[in-house]
């Protein structure tokens, strides 16, 4: 009997459209293998459960992005129910998230990473930062480019601007060159890519606009750096305990070498995605990833 499957999109985050533009994709591959799919747009946690209870689904596909879906809730909540999901769990979700704690971990495992400190958004307002220019601030945690501002002088650093005077963001020395990116499949990468935006930063609207960037694949990079960003993204990937996917980000140029930035416990399933990508070149169907997401889904035991 074909599993029942949920699949979870939507969700209360930044990332709320990049998911929800997934789910079609999603849900049409683990049809055509045969699956029963019952598609959920969260914004009701309450109707969550109600559904949950109603549907009794054998598997939870969590294509949720951002907060709530890729920082350990969504995780945690599926753990204590005890009902199965795709993806990583509670604690390599909530650490893959948390931009400072990772680059510590990666910095311990012997992964480069770049000159950084954290602050809140008040504390950088009133004293500035140590870091000299030009710099990127980020968000802590948040994903898909959100909130993301490349100071190269005073004029720039006028224009950084948050909602909250409480969100905690990162400062980090910026890394010229190129952009490059690995995905993690079972603990093991096989290819990089390059990502050649038409914009000077790989934005949001450069990673979900069709045309923005150019994917090279296989990047076209030293093989020394390529085996690095592998090596790199194995590393924290089997370090924080990813489950299935991830994938990890980097900046290269031949002084600094390979830099890490990132890693996605539950990277992105749209059209213009390069997990998608980088699987079909290394033999495995859009629809057959998305499968094997669902095939070894579980939880935490109690």
């Amino acid at each position: 009997m074909a599993k029942k499957v949920l699949l979870l999109y939507g969700g209360f985050s930044s990332e709320r459209e990049v998911s929800i533009s997934s789910a079609d994709d999603i849900a049409k591959a683990l049809r055509s293998k045969g699956y029963t799919v019952i598609e959920h747009d969260l914004t009701d946690v309450w109707h969550l459960i109600d559904v949950l209870r109603t549907e009794k689904p054998d598997v939870v596909y969590n294509g949720l992005y951002g907060n709530w879906g890729e920082d350990g809730e969504i995780q945690g909540l599926f753990d204590m129910l005890a009902i199965p999901y795709t993806h990583s769990g509670l604690n390599a979700s909530a650490i893959g998230m948390n931009k400072h704690i990772c680059k510590l971990i990666a910095a311990h495992n012997g992964v480069k990473v770049a000159q950084g400190e954290k602050k809140t958004y008040a504390e950088y307002k009133k004293n500035g930062t140590t870091i000299p220019f030009p710099y990127v601030i980020k968000p802590v945690s948040d994903g898909s480019s959100v909130g993301v501002f490349i100071v190269q002088n005073a004029q720039d650093a006028a224009k950084v601007t948050y909602m909250s005077e409480s969100t905690e963001i990162l400062i980090e020395q910026y890394i010229a060159g190129r952009e490059l990116t690995a995905a993690c499949f079972d603990g093991k990468a096989g290819v990089v890519t390059e990502l050649k935006a038409k914009n000077e930063f790989y934005d949001y609207e450069a990673k979900y606009t069709a045309g923005y960037t150019q994917h090279i694949l296989p990047a076209e990079i030293p093989q020394e750096a390529a085996q690095t960003c592998c090596r790199y993204a194995e590393i924290m990937h089997n370090t924080l305990g990813c489950r299935t996917v991830s994938r990890c980000d980097f900046r290269y140029n031949p002084a600094d070498g390979v830099v890490f930035l990132e890693i996605n416990t539950n990277p992105g399933m749209t059209s213009l995605s390069l997990v998608p990508e980088q699987a079909k070149y290394l033999g495995v169907s859009y629809a057959d990833l998305c499968a094997g997401l669902v095939e070894n889904a579980t939880y935490r035991k109690r």
